[in-house]
């Protein structure tokens, strides 16, 4: 049994460290979205969170405790120096700006010796266990739903359904814009030292455009109107590539057409409560009907 599990360990422990990561990476984005911000940015605050704790790792001795404070607290000061000229636009501009800000990065990394240029980082010592994941997970999630049900949560869904409106009411807009930001910031940058720290190597490839889109879809894929989506969401795309290794070749068309049928037949993402509340009550009225009928017959 145990050597069972041995292999079974070696070959899907990668798989299993992902699930986490991404749902902490899915729950920064859907932290942003939450205050009606589309940003592309988390990709790049991952990856300064990710070079931030291995630099530290590998030129220092300090604990990694540290190094992951230093993943959370260097990209919450970028977000925040970026974020006060930034969040002034909305939208498309929005997303276009923080898309320019994740290139900007790509590019510094890739062009500074201390970073290791196109070659990343390599030999960083493996230090994230998979409990420092389930509990900095499990961490990001009650945080996150007490601070839905605080006043700070309402203002931020005040403020997405309304920012005219909210800003009539009093709500500080340009405030919780700028804390939603930085919070997803240093979500995004505590997966990316967790990640980094288990990978062994980084480098500026792995928080690109793709990426930033990548983290995205996982959000909206599972949906963004509560903390469940975002970790279905990030668990269904983390796993399809593997269920779907068969396909080889057809692999990516074949995630490409599932998440276009999502988006099609199922535009709240795979978990919409009232969706799914609703089906519920049907299927409870046909019943009703059913057995009204029999005992009419």
């Amino acid at each position: 049994m145990l050597e069972w599990w041995d292999g079974f360990w070696a070959i899907y422990s990668t798989v299993i460290f992902s699930l986490g990561i991404n749902a902490m990476l899915a729950l920064s984005i859907y932290l942003t979205l939450s205050c009606g911000l589309l940003s592309l940015a988390n990709a790049a605050f991952m990856g300064i969170g990710a070079y931030a704790a291995s630099m530290i790792s590998m030129q220092t001795s300090l604990p990694f405790p540290l190094a992951l404070l230093a993943a959370a607290a260097l990209p919450a000061l970028v977000a925040l120096i970026i974020g006060i000229p930034t969040l002034r636009l909305s939208g498309v501009y929005l997303a276009m700006a923080t898309l320019g800000f994740g290139e900007v990065v790509r590019v510094v990394v890739l062009n500074l010796d201390i970073t290791g240029g196109p070659m990343g980082l390599n030999g960083i010592p493996l230090k994230t266990e998979w409990w420092h994941i389930v509990l900095l997970l499990a961490v990001t999630l009650y945080a996150l739903a007490r601070l839905r049900r605080s006043k700070v949560g309402r203002a931020f869904e005040a403020i997405k359904q309304d920012e005219t409106a909210a800003r009539l009411m009093g709500v500080n807009v340009s405030a919780y814009k700028l804390l939603a930001f930085v919070l997803g910031a240093v979500i995004a940058g505590v997966a990316g030292g967790l990640n980094a720290h288990y990978t062994f190597t980084i480098g500026p490839g792995n928080y690109a455009f793709e990426n930033a889109v990548d983290i995205l879809t996982m959000a909206v894929f599972g949906g963004t109107g509560n903390l469940i989506g975002p970790v279905i969401g990030s668990t269904a795309l983390t796993l399809l590539p593997e269920l779907m290794r068969y396909l080889k070749d057809f692999r990516l068309a074949a995630n490409g057409l599932i998440l276009i049928l999502v988006v099609l037949y199922l535009p709240k993402g795979i978990w919409d409560p009232l969706r799914i509340r609703a089906f519920w009550e049907r299927r409870a009225q046909k019943k009703n009907m059913a057995s009204k009928t029999g005992k009419a017959g």
